[in-house]
């Protein structure tokens, strides 16, 4: 099978982590004024809200759904519930460096998922890729010295964001290889809208239920102030609906374990968010890393036929 890696798909994957990075920015900033799990539940309530209209036609076949409510339920846990609640919740007790850095495990993640759930096993061209990839991470991280990879500390939330991986890394998987109610001719006629609403819908249940269980074991408390709601609509619309939709689009047409190279764009992006916060500019590391990571992309995209 070759992979259907064009630019179009490159460019959906490449704006899903620039997403992502704002994602972990804003989600430090919220950090002491919007408990993490509340604020997990409030970003998929949003996308909920806002997706509503263009995806409510799903429940026309209610009995499609509750054919299917087992796969849904899992994939949102995995994708929704989990990972986003791990990522607010390490980033109480980790920087966005460190979280996007621990994120760009995720080729090894997707690899190791698929080799021991899915039988898919790698290929030298996803070991180097993989390799090149995180190569150019650490250049970031270092600062160009990948002797400061030693300074580096690691915090309970770095341990969060390990779990995080490994959540996104199923629910990736689960997309590319859904049960068989979900294939080809069995799977209910739901457009990208449809498809992501119910995600949501269970999403924003597991949200209720993590945030429910802080309210009753933190003494975390909402802190409103002017930022507060443009952080809420910044992740209930980019990092969750757009970004989505463009990951959504991506892993089926490459793959989960190519689509996870592009993720690594993700510590790149939020270096250079917050070097712009500071009034820096890119430096040199920064085109570096980007390169090992494209080139990266581009040597596990070398599919053969078979």
């Amino acid at each position: 099978m070759k992979s259907q890696l064009n630019f179009r798909v490159a460019a959906l994957l490449t704006l899903a982590p620039l997403l992502w990075a704002g994602n972990a920015i804003v989600g430090r900033l919220a950090v002491g004024a919007v408990p993490p799990m509340a604020l997990n539940f409030a970003r998929w309530t949003i996308a909920l809200a806002l997706l509503w209209p263009l995806g409510q036609r799903a429940f026309q076949d209610k009995r499609a759904i509750a054919q299917r409510w087992r796969y849904l339920a899992v994939l949102s846990l995995f994708g929704m519930g989990c990972y986003s609640a791990f990522q607010y919740l390490a980033l109480h007790t980790s920087t966005p460096l460190n979280v996007t850095l621990i994120a760009a495990s995720m080729p090894i993640g997707m690899i190791s998922v698929g080799a021991c759930f899915y039988g898919a096993q790698p290929r030298w061209q996803d070991l180097l890729g993989a390799t090149l990839s995180l190569v150019g991470v650490a250049l970031v991280i270092s600062r160009g010295d990948l002797g400061n990879l030693t300074k580096l500390h690691f915090v309970p939330g770095d341990v969060l964001m390990i779990a995080a991986v490994i959540c996104w890394s199923f629910y990736s998987w689960l997309l590319v290889k859904p049960p068989q109610h979900m294939r080809g001719e069995q799977r209910p006629e739901w457009n990208w809208a449809e498809f992501l609403l119910l995600q949501c819908v269970f999403g924003t249940v597991w949200g209720a239920g993590f945030a429910g269980a802080e309210a009753w074991v933190s003494d975390a408390r909402w802190h409103w102030t002017p930022w507060v709601p443009l952080i809420l609509l910044y992740v209930g619309i980019g990092p969750s609906l757009i970004a989505y939709r463009c990951w959504g689009i991506g892993v089926v047409a490459v793959g989960p374990a190519i689509a996870a190279f592009f993720s690594n764009l993700t510590p790149v992006f939020a270096a250079l968010m917050s070097a712009a916060l500071l009034g820096e500019w890119p430096r040199w590391f920064h085109l570096a890393a980007f390169a090992l990571i494209v080139l990266g992309i581009w040597v596990s995209a070398q599919r053969t036929n078979r």
